[in-house]
């Protein structure tokens, strides 16, 4: 069979492959609980994975999708399993797996123009807006989650700082007066970000955590009034909806009212916690704050179950996003259109995101996304209670549905504790029974849970316990 043979399938071909592509999918989606949490690919699998070249002639279809189970489906990342509680990876539903398949047969390039992919992304922005409750005149794009989301945000924040100073960033560069607001807790996406923005990692201003490790506004406001004293710029500071170490959220109505004293862009890393936030009434408070952002970061691929990749970024002067990144050369200028997604943006050929965002959100609806996020934090809650209840586990610090803790086994010193616990992990790990995270809570290694899974219940927290003891045992 020739290339053109290849590309060329008939009406039956289709159908078959596609009919046993849906067979795998359904097999491995209705198969993963039942298998281990983690399964390491074999060296020798690897080995031969980098060493084997493109070959001259193409394989069958079916060949193709043989390799694939043999060689990748059993040696998966693990987060579809209930017991993988690692990182902030939930599985995805069904209905948004289904969903990428429909969007990749369709292929748009999402970047603007009068198609239906273009209009079902503004309905998506749409609705999370109005859970914000944000009037028109914001924008925003799927991206590929939140790094790109902070890239996108942190850029047009120091756009409209750049111009408030009288620079032009677009054409001069950047400023070596810019300074950066965080908390000791910030995701490393934000370092990456200031740093690829040329601003450069030396000009964040790391800002003080109270005892739960939440920004300190006091010291905030002092940190942003010492620079201005001393002619830098201030750009954004940037506040945390459950940061990724301990799920600590930050003081965001206080933290909004020294950005507003000062002129200053407020930024809201909601990637894992923004879900919880909009949509549960327990955090009413907080939403209050998160609602008067300059810009935000959402993951649906997070705490929504949205397959990956699926990131957002709302802006609320639109105007500022596209000052940021309008650039239209003439072959892409159309006459009447709305602006394209790519004058807001960075990517200029753009995938359907919005389909499996829009079919999950449809098929689940607010209060089906209430009760699934509600029952991770219940069993976080149960994890929690267990960990503390336990005489030989510690509690080293919590927040929304991340537990962290660490095995404390009777008569071992505390100088032996770090290693010890790194032992633990890479035994859990291996095991094939449960899965955690590894991270640093106040200078102490610990274990990192992280419930974002509907399927994790009260007894799979439990067993993650006892895996933990009979891996502590003999490490």
């Amino acid at each position: 069979m020739n290339g053109r043979d290849r590309i060329s399938w008939s009406a039956d071909e289709i159908r078959r492959i596609s009919h046993r592509v849906a067979d795998q999918v359904a097999d491995h989606l209705i198969s993963v609980p039942d298998g281990p949490v983690y399964r390491r690919p074999p060296r020798e699998l690897i080995e031969t994975m980098r060493a084997t070249p493109w070959a001259e002639q193409g394989a069958t279809a079916d060949d193709v999708l043989d390799q694939f189970a043999a060689q990748i489906e059993p040696y998966p990342f693990g987060n579809g399993h209930p017991r993988f509680a690692a990182w902030v990876n939930s599985p995805p539903n069904p209905l948004g797996v289904f969903a990428s398949a429909l969007a990749a047969a369709m292929d748009p390039s999402v970047a603007g123009g009068e198609h239906a992919s273009v209009h079902l992304e503004h309905q998506v922005l749409r609705w999370f807006a109005e859970l914000l409750g944000w009037p028109s005149g914001y924008s925003g794009q799927l991206v590929s989650g939140g790094s790109a989301a902070t890239l996108t945000a942190l850029a047009a924040a120091r756009h409209r700082a750049a111009a408030g100073a009288g620079l032009d960033d677009r054409r001069d560069g950047t400023s070596d007066r810019f300074a950066v607001y965080a908390g000791a807790e910030a995701h490393s996406c934000i370092t990456k970000a200031v740093e690829v923005l040329g601003i450069g990692s030396a000009n964040i201003r790391v800002v003080d955590s109270d005892g739960t490790r939440r920004i300190c506004p006091d010291h905030l406001d002092a940190l942003i009034s010492a620079d201005l004293v001393d002619g830098r710029i201030p750009v954004v500071a940037v506040a945390s909806v459950g940061t990724v170490n301990t799920g600590a959220i930050d003081p965001l109505a206080e933290i909004a009212d020294v950005c507003a004293r000062h002129g200053v862009w407020m930024h809201v890393d909601a990637a894992y916690g923004g879900p919880a936030v909009l949509l549960l009434e327990r955090y009413r408070d907080v939403l209050a704050g998160l609602s008067r952002a300059d810009s935000l970061a959402v993951d649906p691929h997070k705490w929504l179950y949205v397959p990956v990749d699926a990131g957002l970024v709302l802006v609320r002067d639109g105007s500022v996003a596209r000052d940021t990144f309008s650039l239209v050369p003439p072959y892409l200028r159309t006459e009447g259109d709305a602006p394209w997604f790519t004058e807001f943006g960075l990517e200029q050929t753009r995938p359907f995101r919005a389909l499996k965002v829009s079919m999950q959100l449809r098929h689940l609806g607010r209060r089906g996304y209430r009760e699934l996020i509600e029952r991770d934090l219940a069993v976080a809650e149960q994890l929690r209670d267990a960990v503390t209840a336990a005489p030989d586990l510690e509690l080293l610090g919590s927040g929304m549905s991340i537990v962290c803790f660490r095995h404390r086994p009777g008569g071992m010193a505390s100088d032996e504790l770090d290693e010890h616990n790194r032992a633990v992990l890479n035994a859990v790990q291996l095991g094939g029974r449960s899965f955690l995270a590894g991270t640093v809570v106040d200078g102490v290694f610990a274990l990192r849970a992280c419930i974002v899974n509907p399927l994790t219940s009260s007894a799979d927290a439990l067993a993650i316990i006892d895996d933990v003891r009979a891996r502590g045992a003999v490490a």
